[in-house]
């Protein structure tokens, strides 16, 4: 699966400690980040890590691009709810996004547990069959 790691300044930190805590079930997966976020997980566990921009400079956008192409299967975006973001409206465009192509994303840490240990039981094994399905629509 595609999974795109993003965090908000204040929130680096934890999802640095969520890559390392999880690094044996994300090592089996196509992993993309913002900038930042990403060099940071990339050089604190070892993962392999597809990096984007900042969040600030188009990251968001970028990922909201794979998203819109479905080449995206899920989002783990460690939001900072109680800090005002510069770049609000790509945030917003990017969980819209979410909904409008049903991306699994998941905006804090608890959530995101729950995102890992479903990957670890097979549980989103339904993306895979959609993506399928849209390939056989698409070559009639």
């Amino acid at each position: 699966m595609n999974i795109a790691l993003i965090a908000h300044d204040k929130k680096k930190k934890d999802i640095i400690n969520f890559s390392i805590a999880y690094q044996h079930t994300l090592k089996k997966h196509n992993l993309y980040a913002t900038g930042t976020t990403g060099k940071m997980v990339a050089e604190a566990t070892g993962l392999d890590v597809n990096l984007f921009q900042s969040g600030p400079l188009g990251g968001d956008q970028q990922i909201g691009a794979m998203i819109a192409n479905d080449k995206m299967d899920m989002i783990i975006f460690l939001r900072d709810p109680l800090t005002a973001q510069p770049h609000e409206p790509d945030v917003s465009a990017l969980m819209r996004l979410c909904d409008v192509y049903y991306i699994p994303l998941a905006t804090n840490i608890a959530a995101a547990e729950i995102f890992v240990r479903g990957l670890d039981n097979g549980d989103f094994q339904w993306r895979e069959i959609v993506k399928e399905k849209k390939e056989k629509d698409n070559r009639k």
